[in-house]
């Protein structure tokens, strides 16, 4: 290895030997500059995802996350520029590391902490003229057909855990109320403006909005979500509604078109 690809491996991994070839415009050590580098480029980006997962730095606490956050950074160095989107890959990398292990809903709430942070930076979307829904729903025979078009800002999560409601802890100046996380549950997340929301929604609401995200009709992921909150949503998720799901898409203006 040489050239860029030994500078960059021994810029994020202390155990390395500083590259060869350096020197400084004062004749001090190279090693010792180098070092300092080091761990300014390090910290920098430990503070990042600091940024970008607060909730998981308040759930484990401050030390642990840095643990958690300097193993990331020397096993996966930046690809952007854009400091803001460091950490997409933070969520599965916690999955499987054992310094997470106290804390088995760290994961999925890392991943709700990306999807807020998506849905602020997505692209934005004029929402549909609530005219033109009543218009289309006053066809009956024409609703099984229709496909509807969602905002970008639009995701969905669902999780054994209460990851919803430990952020929603989190979300206040005061002390977080106690939460216990060994429950399931789901969201949607958006953006409205330019606020981010996390909606608790079924498991049901969930699979219907993903459905019509990847081209289904609207009897196609109606029938997809009424099936799946009959079985093993029914109890953790509360079922399905169709007429309240797209009451909430409407009122969230999320719906931007309808085919």
């Amino acid at each position: 290895m040489s050239g860029p690809a030994a500078w960059c491996a021994a810029l994020l991994d202390p155990d390395r030997e500083v590259p060869p070839g350096l020197s400084t415009w004062n004749g001090s050590d190279p090693a010792q500059r180098f070092t300092v580098y080091r761990n300014n480029v390090t910290v920098s980006l430990m503070e990042a995802l600091a940024e970008t997962f607060p909730v998981c730095q308040a759930m484990v606490g401050a030390p642990h996350f840095r643990d958690l956050a300097r193993a990331f950074v020397r096993r996966h160095p930046p690809r952007s520029p854009v400091l803001a989107r460091y950490g997409h890959g933070f969520a599965d990398f916690i999955a499987e590391c054992t310094l997470a292990a106290p804390w088995p809903y760290l994961p999925d709430l890392a991943r709700l902490e990306l999807a807020c942070l998506d849905a602020l930076h997505a692209a934005d979307a004029q929402p549909l003229d609530p005219d033109a829904l009543a218009a289309a729903l006053g066809r009956p025979e024409t609703l099984p057909s229709l496909r509807l078009g969602l905002h970008p800002s639009l995701a969905t999560l669902g999780s054994p855990y209460a990851v919803v409601s430990l952020w929603a802890a989190h979300q206040g100046d005061g002390p977080a109320p106690a939460v216990n996380p060994d429950r399931p549950e789901q969201a949607w997340v958006l953006r409205r403006g330019r606020a981010v929301l996390v909606l608790p929604m079924s498991g049901g609401d969930c699979r219907f909005v993903r459905a019509l995200q990847v081209g289904a009709t609207l009897g196609e992921a109606t029938a997809t979500a009424a099936a799946a909150a009959s079985d093993e949503d029914a109890d953790a998720a509360g079922g399905f509604d169709l007429t309240r799901c797209l009451a909430v898409l409407l009122r969230e203006q999320v719906l931007t078109g309808i085919t």
